[in-house]
């Protein structure tokens, strides 16, 4: 009997344990990953240039990659069609992205597992658009991969733990952290993160992180304010300052609070957002949450298909990790009762726990408030909020024709939970268009609507 075949997509933390767990299990893997090399965004550094300090569970990385030996990785892939079907067929183009030899290639599968992570949601601020604006992945990344400093003196502001890490890899080489904003008041953090303390005792390694975490803004004495965000971006031709705002718990702007940060640059992160695109070519279910609906053994509603990773819900690397194993030993064709689920299982039990905290950052609808008419709130095609408010109360494909919002590059992956934010709070949650990840709603009830 020949070897399953098993395609990955994705070769983040969750796509590597999918993958290395399938090739233990006897399969024929391939990986195809939009990267110049293995590793996604967690395991972004580059030998030589990355301090150590900011690379984590390196040795971890090191046996997923010795295990990969026997799979078939293909790097610089970018996969545009996924058939579902028996077998499933791949459609991928090969080479550095907008290059002219690309070569386009077919894969076929028995199995697929989609681990193609998520990316930074960052809110709109007015004057987010100015040179020194980035996003806080960008940030650091610009760290990690490259050793460049975002710019002399930085404001770091959104919601959630991943500020953490950010504001530590821009210290590390050599910028200043101005301060660091976060929306979630501290009352809410202490009641989020320490109901059931129990529950994050196996999570002993975020501990240690942490720690380093707080020791490097200690030792920077770095201010971390909490209840509070970036509400506005001044500058002529670049960033010279940002307006920082303590918000009540709905996220709106509490007036008399403004303060005046000069800084050069600016790094927003308000959370993740899941890549869905491979998903919802492969025709998974995705949740009124965004994310791809999972079983127990990470698959999809689609035979032969699973997910694993931010793409099921965010938490982590140490979540995507087990979720990537369990999804891989499933792809292979496990038996479910197999004693080799017993490791990943527990592990993602242990991290769901964590997982669940992070809804301690949710974002809250009162953030609207802090735009005003002329902020640009879909960049790709330059549309204002007072755009989106004259055709507010028209649908879907209307307010698209009509105002141009979401129809640019990205195609709503930036711009599209915003927009339906400003147009639900205008409009009412019920009646708000859904334009983000390429138009779920649409796309889930036709299944024709790519070339709209």
């Amino acid at each position: 009997m020949s070897a399953r075949r098993v395609v990955v997509i994705g070769a983040g933390p969750a796509g590597l344990a999918a993958a290395a767990a399938a090739v233990e299990a006897g399969a024929a893997v391939t990986v195809l990953d939009e990267g110049e090399r293995v590793g996604g965004q967690f395991w972004r550094h580059h030998p030589g240039i990355t301090d150590p300090h900011l690379q984590h569970q390196t040795a971890r990385f090191g046996r997923l990659q010795e295990q990969l030996e026997g799979a078939r990785v293909l790097a610089s892939a970018s996969v545009w069609r996924i058939e579902p079907g028996a077998p499933l067929r791949v459609h991928a183009l090969i080479g550095p992205a907008d290059a002219a030899q690309r070569r386009g290639e077919t894969v076929l599968a028995d199995a697929l597992v989609i681990a193609t992570g998520a990316h930074d949601r960052v809110l709109p601020v007015p004057g987010w658009t100015l040179p020194g604006v980035t996003s806080a992945g960008a940030a650091q990344a610009l760290a990690k991969r490259d050793g460049v400093r975002l710019g002399t003196r930085t404001v770091l502001g959104g919601a959630g733990p991943f500020l953490l890490p950010v504001a530590q890899s821009i210290g590390r080489v050599g910028g200043e952290v101005a301060e660091v904003v976060e929306a979630a008041s501290i009352t809410a953090v202490a009641r989020g993160w320490g109901r059931r303390p129990w529950e994050l005792a196996a999570a002993t390694a975020k501990a240690g992180e942490l720690a380093s975490y707080l020791g490097s803004l200690a030792a920077h004495r770095t201010p971390y304010r909490f209840g509070a965000a970036v509400t506005r971006i001044h500058g002529g031709t670049v960033v010279e300052a940002a307006t920082v705002q303590r918000i009540d718990r709905d996220w709106r702007p509490i007036p008399g609070s403004e303060r005046t940060i000069e800084c050069d640059s600016v790094a927003l992160g308000h959370g993740f957002t899941p890549r869905l695109e491979a998903a919802i070519q492969a025709g998974c279910e995705i949740g009124s949450d965004r994310f791809v609906r999972v079983g127990s053994q990470q698959d999809t509603s689609v035979e032969d298909v699973y997910a694993a990773g931010e793409i099921t819900g965010i938490g982590g690397a140490d979540a995507a990790l087990a979720e990537g194993a369990v999804a891989g030993l499933a792809a292979a064709g496990v038996a479910p009762a197999d004693i080799r689920y017993r490791a990943p299982l527990a592990a993602r039990r242990r991290m769901r726990a964590f997982a669940a905290r992070l809804q301690t950052h949710r974002i809250e609808p009162g953030w609207t408030a802090w735009l005003d008419a002329e902020t640009i709130v879909c960049r790709c095609e330059s549309v204002r909020r007072r755009t989106l408010d004259e055709y507010a109360d028209v649908s879907s494909r209307g307010m698209r024709l009509a105002t141009r919002a979401g129809l640019g590059a990205c195609q709503g992956r930036t711009c599209g939970r915003s927009v339906e934010d400003i147009v639900g709070a205008l409009v009412g949650y019920d009646r708000r268009p859904v334009l983000s990840s390429v138009r779920i709603g649409e796309l889930a009830a036709t299944r024709s609507d790519l070339a709209d």
